[in-house]
């Protein structure tokens, strides 16, 4: 098994990791189990999927993870990500807003109406080297496979997001490469470039962008 994940900072209250690509959350393999092997005591403040690498936060006791909580559910946690498709989009940037509707197989849609809406801004670039479309993320929500169905809703769904109906690659090319917050009156901010797929390695159109936001 590969290494589950890069240690990016430890303090006296968190963690900050880049969780490699295909590493669960829960279960005896998952990134959370395989912490608490390595911490005294490690407790989850958010979620990645499975497929999906980059930037996460740990809390070090309960006290820590009920703060950190909060600040995700308040939306002072920024997070941002990076993706790349094959596909034009239908538009450069802007905001995608709607629903979020369950389907068949653990599937999601799209809808058009607004009762609990998932949002996320975009902006995209196009890197000739690979002639690829990049894409920088930021969501307001965090809803179960937000950013792979917007994506998929302006007809750029992720590179190797086959759930999806994407093109095959070696990985799915979603990653959180930006976490900023505030916590006991300490601004902290991270980024991280992806360091897993063919298509993030050794990629300075890609560094660029992250570094530049």
């Amino acid at each position: 098994m590969i290494d589950a994940f890069d240690l990016i900072e430890e303090t006296t209250d968190f963690l900050i990791i880049n969780k490699r690509c295909e590493i669960a959350f829960e279960g005896e393999d998952g990134i959370l189990s395989l912490l608490r092997k390595n911490f005294k005591e490690i407790h989850g403040v958010h979620r990645l999927d499975k497929a999906t690498s980059g930037l996460m936060i740990f809390a070090k006791n309960k006290e820590v993870q009920k703060k950190l909580s909060l600040l995700f559910a308040s939306r002072k946690m920024k997070k941002k990500y990076i993706a790349l498709s094959m596909h034009r989009p239908q538009k450069k940037m802007g905001r995608i807003k709607g629903d979020l509707i369950k389907g068949r197989g653990g599937s999601y849609y799209l809808s058009k109406e607004q009762k609990n809406p998932s949002q996320t801004s975009f902006k995209s670039y196009f890197d000739e080297k690979r002639s690829l479309r990049v894409f920088l993320l930021e969501p307001y929500t965090g809803q179960t496979h937000q950013l792979r169905v917007h994506l998929k809703s302006i007809s750029s769904a992720i590179l190797g997001d086959m759930r999806y109906g994407s093109d095959p690659s070696d990985r799915m090319y979603l990653a959180a490469t930006s976490l900023n917050f505030q916590y006991k009156d300490v601004e902290y901010k991270y980024k991280f470039v992806p360091n897993q797929g063919e298509h993030f390695v050794s990629n300075d159109f890609l560094r660029k962008i992250i570094d530049e936001d």
